[in-house]
């Protein structure tokens, strides 16, 4: 016997969690499956979420009506606006967290929402009715019928975690099974699937810390909170702390390197570029004289730290000599070795624009089984498949996210355009409307969305109604509001500038350094007290004229999305396209000229020639 739902959730990491919400919010009723029910959440690796770019999609999500920020919010124990010397469209905000107040929130958020079960169990095949997702098996023995699946099984998928070439465990994570039968099943569904791998750094008890040798990282003392809806109490706040792995601790690893079970030959997969092991380091970067090591808190509750960059698949007997090389960690005690982890992911060519399989009608994947790796990045995915698995069941027109308009839309596009060929990770550099997608004006992009779709409740629309007036209200103040010279010097007196004349206070927060409160003050305006909203607004003049470039040039982006390209077109067939480009449109089936433009190998010349024979296709079957 079955039970039924609309949409069934496999895997409660971070994109699982999103899926569920959005799934829930929209008012599918919905299962969340997981293998255990006490890890939804679980931060697996690193203690922190958001940073370069991944910090703005916590706050998309947010946006949306996701959870990640505000869990983020309740569990935060130190905060850093990252990149502030630089201009807007890098600032990145990231917070350590507690990961045991983390993941209660996570929990406590999904418990709110009434259309949301959730059920333990391991799923060991999918049920699959024509070439349709119709539900679950479990393990057990449970059936689960669904008009719609979505898979976020993360690192689970024939995990295995490598310590050293000779210690090999079958895990999704420590001290969790991996999930053998589901990836057996997949597989035999026709879907390509390849390897990548990851890898965590050892812990270590703070008590045996040399504190005298590290330098001590405070957090920013504003009040900064990622979710726009929800002002929480924070934690108490705590410093994180900084030390080197210097030329002692690369001398150990070049000794012990055919130990390591990626240069032991024990993993053949690539691993993350931009998260490298400490054994990827020195042999990659043999000229670097030191490295940076965090010691990062895991939580208020205990002395365990996360040595933040000294990931290793070393013998733990390594991983301790090269510990107690490294300034301040001399005579550390080591509370659970670093490793790596291997496991399956699915190439996202595989996928349409909304993440279902291009294989399975109704079968969306989301997360690291797409070739990501970070947290953010598969939160990101899992809400835009939790949002149009829903849509799909419902017969509805998928919902995309242009580049445009958020990170999550770069994410998803480069994924099944472009492909990976190691794990993907978000950096601002990937979007070509950084100034667009900032972290500050994530609700103004977001929530008409959000509303459209219905994601939100009545309260969160009228705070983000409110939070909009406020940001329109203060630019048009500072628009319309004249400032005298004599009333402008104080704030430009660290510019070294004057007025001449009376000049619109709009106007004269474009100069390079001088701040819109303090202006706005001098000028006897009431300005709001939320920082954030007087920062959007400052951001907003003093990037009026780039902000209009990037604008237009999303516009003629646009024209391009709006040239249709049909899903039946015989790509292999139009000659006029050279071999390479006829391959890969065919392998991608780009739904725009926008996304056919993106495809590595197709050159302005095919995209000429597609046009044409498209034109020509169309009136062939007409």
């Amino acid at each position: 016997m079955s039970i039924d739902y609309d949409v069934i959730v496999v895997g409660a990491g971070h994109a699982g969690t999103e899926a569920s919400v959005m799934a829930a919010r929209l008012g599918a009723r919905t299962l969340l499956l997981t293998s255990n029910l006490d890890t939804i959440g679980q931060l697996s690796c690193n203690p922190a979420i958001g940073g370069i770019a991944k910090g703005t999609v916590v706050r998309e999500l947010d946006a949306l009506g996701g959870i990640m920020g505000r869990a983020t919010d309740r569990a935060t124990i130190q905060f850093r606006m990252l990149n502030r010397s630089k201009g807007p469209a890098v600032w990145a905000p990231r917070a350590q967290c507690d990961r045991t107040l983390y993941r209660r929130a996570v929990r406590a958020l999904l418990e709110r929402l009434p259309n949301l079960e959730l059920t333990q169990g391991t799923v060991s095949r999918l049920i699959i009715e024509g070439a349709q997702a119709a539900g679950v098996a479990t393990s057990d023995g449970r059936v689960f019928a669904a008009r719609a699946v979505v898979i976020t099984a993360g690192t689970f998928l024939r995990g295995r975690i490598h310590l050293g070439t000779d210690t090999q465990i079958p895990a999704g994570r420590a001290g969790d099974q991996p999930a053998v039968d589901v990836a057996q099943h997949i597989e035999s569904l026709g879907l390509t699937v390849s390897r990548f791998k990851t890898g965590t750094p050892p812990r270590v008890d703070g008590r045996s810390v040399d504190w005298s040798e590290v330098e001590r990282q405070d957090g920013d003392a504003t009040a900064y909170r990622f979710s726009f809806y929800e002002r929480v109490e924070r934690p108490r706040q705590v410093p994180c702390w900084i030390t080197w792995a210097g030329e002692e601790v690369k001398d150990i690893i070049r000794r012990h390197l055919k130990e390591s079970a990626l240069y032991g030959g024990a993993i053949a997969s690539r691993g993350p570029r931009y998260c490298p092991s400490v054994e990827d380091k020195i042999v990659k970067f043999p000229d670097a004289q030191r490295h940076q090591v965090f010691l990062e808190p895991e939580g208020l509750d205990t002395h365990e730290l996360y040595v933040n960059g000294l990931s290793t698949s070393l013998p733990v007997a390594v991983q301790l000599e090269f510990l107690h090389a490294v300034p301040g960690l001399e005579r550390a005690k080591l509370t659970r070795p670093g490793y790596a982890i291997e496991y399956d992911y699915y190439p996202p060519t595989q996928l349409t624009p909304w993440l279902e399989t291009k294989a399975i009608e109704r079968l969306f994947f989301a997360g690291q089984i797409n070739g990501t790796t970070g947290y953010e990045e598969a939160a990101g995915q899992g809400a835009v498949a939790g949002i149009n698995a829903v849509r799909r069941m419902r017969g509805l027109e998928p919902v995309l996210f242009a580049r445009d308009e958020a990170y999550i839309g770069v994410l998803v596009d480069d994924l099944i355009t472009r492909g990976v060929d190691e794990p993907y990770r978000l950096f601002t550099s990937r979007s070509e409307f950084r100034l667009l997608l900032r972290q500050d004006n994530a609700l103004r992009r977001l929530a008409p969305l959000a509303e459209r779709l219905r994601l939100l409740t009545a309260a969160e629309l009228r705070q983000a109604e409110q939070r909009l007036r406020e940001e329109e209200r203060l630019l048009d103040t500072a628009r319309a509001t004249p400032i005298s010279p004599a009333q402008a010097d104080p704030a430009l007196a660290q510019t070294g500038t004057q007025l001449a004349e009376p000049e619109r206070v709009a106007t004269v927060a474009r100069r390079p350094g001088v701040s819109l409160r303090a202006l706005l003050e001098a000028a006897g305006v009431a300005v709001p007290s939320d920082d954030d909203v007087v920062a959007s607004a400052e951001i907003e003049l003093k990037y009026d004229g780039y902000l209009a470039r990037e604008r237009e040039a999303a516009s003629r982006l646009a024209e391009l999305a709006a040239f249709v390209l049909p899903a039946e077109l015989p790509y292999l067939e139009m000659r006029s396209l050279a071999t390479e480009a006829r391959q890969k449109l065919d392998r991608v089936r780009p739904t725009s000229l926008a996304q056919a433009a993106r495809i590595p190998g197709v050159s302005p010349s095919d995209l000429h020639n597609l046009v044409v024979e498209t034109a020509r296709w169309r009136r062939r079957v007409a």
